[in-house]
């Protein structure tokens, strides 16, 4: 099978277009065709759609200049022009109408060896490719992109009866390591496995919040993060998806599946029809479940009333009991034990969701690991239905059910009779219709960090961190504390990571698999320890990171670096100093102390400085480069992906990128072994040149134009002038040659001075508590 090297994408709509922007950010060149518009620009819908993809938030591109890697046409003129692409992306309205003339024109302009898909939700792929020729029948499948593509892991690959076995292999692994997506394949069944699942559970808990009188407010708190579901919850992700396309899912499913036995849940509740009926569709009309005043306030609708009121806090005892355990299996069980409205209305939910999941084995897909992956790559769950059914207890579950006379599936009454009491152990998956375990199999270029500990290989660890030997010489530092912070058991375990890689092993990985690489230091023992006036024991705590820092600067062996997600503050400090890093390429990197009132302590200040001027001739002027590190730690600059990070300077030109987050750790590995066959540890420069105190006047003067413009506050200004401070070199009269030590020092006092200030711990305070900056 060719290589991908070149797609086409028909539709500029918002899917289609969105869809052309993420396989542009994968470096593929993409030809965007919609239909032709009347007038002298026929282009113009294709181009309006490229238009509102660069427009769109969140953004749909790494970085907006990676629009140029698109180039627009209709389908009247530029058809022909799909004979030089190798996939063809068909994302077009969800109508069979509409598709299938389409698709019969692509026939005949597609190159023999070039794939076509469908990008749908639900339509029958099979009907689909009925009446194409053989040829095209075998290189056409379904490929189910969840919206926004860029942002959505899941990828639905959909073979058709007589799809081959290298197409869909070639599809989905360029969706995997190039687009960096987790692909599930479907069965050709209505709506496949996700949105099957997805609208039953949604319309489940419509029908329940009714049975049970809750409030839009409490279903959304019970079914959001507390059970390890998305933020957006219920009726966030309806607003956000559309009332109408719901509905739409909804009235498809109806129609296909006639005799399914969860049919009775896909009907819409008559408040539900009654919206609809009003136009209050989501976000799209302006108000749905919620409502956004002008003011920013957001209401939230009374169902039984129709009046849109102020959100009410939820009060359910069990739910704030939930809050303090971590571990999402715990919580569940915890929170579907009690006998509370909260625990009533899940124990009446998750039973209806494991007994339909359970009957579509062999119908949407053979294996529950499929059913699994489908739920939590493309619906933001940490616990698929079988999952969460394990941490309950498969089997005291059924006897619940059995003791409340409800019937249980024969395929898992048979699972039980086997002597099964899970659906996973141990790297195995239980098979529903052959009646035993099997493997579960490895999927190359991705390490589980928490599969390899079990095995002995974690060499030595504490509450916040570990050390785990990943083979082949490469030994991994792995945080684990909550949000990934930064104290003393990380920098112990850099430190000891770095003396065993010295003693025995060729290279080190800095990494961890949790939902960020890390929101930066302690706060909280930062605030204590300074309302506490212990300046000993924070300054002391501030040089230890600076020295950890510096160690991963000079180690004698490379270290390698893998951030993703949010790297805040120290977390971004870490990455600056290791010699090579393999992000993610969604990565959320910035050095945001400013933000709490402080300025980067542990070398953030001094070593974006660096990177912004060491390499600069002797004869060039300073002054420019230090204005741009000091707007980019003064603004708290946050990259919006890896590319970003790296025209911010927090990645340099030769780190590299992982598209698949699951597959960082393993790529992050092989970086680390190539680095090893040749490196040379960087040695320490005695001289580094600041700009002293022409250029601290410089940046005085863009401080006092900002305070006046109102664009900082009076208290920005004064951590603004502490920063410029550093990155001028302190008391230097004019431009001269420092240590990094030198600036180190600066940076410390700096950091701790700013700590003993109120209006600084203020900040901090504010941020803990609420999880936003104070512009006191």
């Amino acid at each position: 099978m060719a290589s991908i090297t070149r797609a086409g994408v028909l539709g500029a709509g918002t899917m289609g277009a969105r869809l052309a922007a993420h396989l542009a950010n994968a470096g593929l060149p993409t030809l965007l065709l919609d239909l032709p518009a009347a007038g002298p620009d026929r282009n113009l819908r294709a181009r309006a759609g490229l238009a509102q993809a660069l427009q769109s938030k969140p953004a749909a591109f790494f970085l907006p200049e990676y629009a140029a890697r698109i180039t627009t046409g209709n389908f009247e003129d530029d058809l022909e022009r799909l004979r030089g692409c190798d996939w063809i992306l068909e994302a077009v309205a969800e109508d069979p109408e509409i598709k299938g003339p389409l698709l019969e024109r692509v026939e005949g302009v597609r190159a023999p060896h070039a794939i076509v898909s469908t990008n749908t939700s639900g339509l029958p792929i099979a009907s689909l490719a009925a009446g194409r020729a053989e040829a095209f029948r075998r290189h056409f499948l379904g490929t189910h992109f969840f919206n926004p593509p860029r942002y959505m892991h899941l990828v639905e690959v959909i073979p058709g009866p007589e799809t081959l076995p290298e197409v869909v292999k070639t599809v989905t692994e360029l969706c995997e390591r190039r687009l960096g997506k987790g692909v599930v394949i479907a069965r050709d069944t209505p709506n496949f496995i996700a949105n099957r699942l997805g609208v039953f559970f949604l319309g489940a808990a419509l029908r329940l919040m009714a049975e049970h009188g809750l409030s839009v407010e409490e279903v959304d708190a019970l079914t959001g993060p507390a059970i390890g579901h998305a933020k957006s919850a219920i009726f966030r992700t309806l607003d956000i998806v559309g009332l109408d396309v719901h509905a739409h899912v909804v009235a498809n499913l109806e129609r296909n599946l006639p005799d399914d036995p969860g049919r009775e849940w896909f009907h819409l509740p008559p408040f539900y029809e009654q919206m609809l009926e009003r136009g209050w569709l989501g976000e799209k009309a302006g108000q749905g479940f919620y409502r956004r005043e002008r003011g920013g306030e957001i209401l939230a609708l009374d169902w039984k009333t129709f009046q849109y009121r102020p959100r009410q806090k939820v009060r359910f005892e069990a739910l704030e009991r939930a809050k303090m355990v971590d571990d999402t299996r715990a919580r569940l069980k915890l929170l579907l034990g009690g006998s509370d409205p909260a625990g009533a209305f899940l124990w009446a939910l998750y039973p209806e969701v494991f007994l339909y999941a359970a009957g579509l084995v062999g119908e949407i897909a053979d294996r529950v690991v499929e059913i699994d992956r489908a739920m939590r790559w493309g619906f933001g769950q940490r616990l698929g239905p079988f999952e969460a059914w394990d941490a309950l207890g498969t089997e005291p579950v059924v006897l619940r059910l059995r003791h409340e006379k409800r019937a249980v599936p024969e395929n898992i009454e048979r699972m039980l009779a086997s002597g099964a009491r899970s659906f996973y152990r141990e790297a195995q998956y239980f098979d529903l219709r052959a009646r035993h375990y099997r493997p579960i199999e490895p999927r190359p270029g991705i390490l589980v960090l928490g599969d390899l500990k079990p095995g002995g290989r974690r060499v030595q660890g504490n509450a916040g961190a570990s050390l785990v030997d990943l083979g082949d010489g490469v030994l991994c530092v792995e945080f684990h504390s909550k949000m990934n912070t930064l104290g003393e058991d990380q920098f112990s375990l850099l430190l000891a990571g770095l003396k065993e890689t010295a003693a025995r092993f060729e290279a080190l990985v800095i990494a961890n698999q949790g939902d960020d690489f890390s929101a930066g230091a302690n706060l909280m023992l930062v605030l204590l320890a300074a309302q506490a006036g212990e300046w000993e024991e924070l300054e002391q705590g501030v040089r230890r990171f600076q020295h950890v820092n510096l160690a991963l600067k000079y180690a004698a062996k490379p270290v390698v670096c893998a951030p993703f997600g949010r790297t805040l503050g120290g977390g971004c400090e870490i990455v600056l100093h290791c010699p090579r890093s393999q992000a993610g390429a969604e990565l959320y990197c910035g050095l945001v102390e400013t933000a709490v009132g402080l300025i980067p302590g542990g070398g953030g200040t001094k070593e974006l400085l660096l990177r912004h001027t060491a390499s600069l001739p002797a004869e060039a002027e300073l002054l420019p480069a230090v204005a741009e590190v000091f707007e980019t730690i003064g603004y708290a600059k946050v990259s919006g992906s890896a590319a970003e990070a790296e025209r911010l300077g927090f990645l340099r030109p030769s780190d590299r990128v992982s598209m698949h987050r699951e597959r960082l750790v393993a790529d992050a590995k092989v970086a680390a072994l190539e680095m090893a066959r040749s490196y040379q540890p960087a040695t320490p420069r005695h001289y580094h040149r600041v700009a002293g105190e022409p250029g601290r006047a410089a940046l005085e003067m863009s401080i006092y134009l900002g305070e006046r413009g109102a664009y900082i506050s009076a208290y920005d200004a004064v951590i603004a002038r502490k920063l410029a401070h550093v990155l001028c070199g302190g008391p230097l009269a004019g431009e001269a040659g420092v240590t990094e030590q030198y600036l180190l020092d600066l940076e410390r006092e700096a950091f701790l001075s700013l700590c003993g200030e109120k209006r600084t711990q203020e900040r901090i305070q504010h941020m803990l508590k609420t999880g936003k900056p104070l512009r006191n």
